[in-house]
């Protein structure tokens, strides 16, 4: 297909599309991660599938944030709690 004069793979985007470690998919109990978050938890011995809930995982992200700071947590965590927010809180 040409767009603009150029040559597109339509494949080849939805394949560039899907594969993006930064999109947040669905891990269960409510709780959406990107592969780069879980790549950052397992760092930190953070099993996300022990957890019934989001705001669990917040709660135990924020108690190791409490003993040591950590800039990837922080953003994980600040990420969670936005996506908590929008999720659950009455508008």
């Amino acid at each position: 297909m040409k767009i603009n004069g150029n040559e597109i793979n339509i494949d080849e985007l939805v394949k560039n599309v899907y594969n993006d470690n930064s999109m947040l998919k669905m891990r269960g109990n409510g709780i959406y991660l990107s592969d780069n978050d879980i790549i950052v938890l397992n760092r930190y011995n953070i099993n996300y599938k022990k957890y019934s809930s989001l705001k669990s995982l917040i709660f135990d992200i924020e108690q190791i944030l409490n003993e040591e700071e950590i800039k990837e947590l922080e953003d994980i965590s600040k990420k969670l709690s936005e996506i908590n927010y929008y999720e659950y809180t009455n508008k």
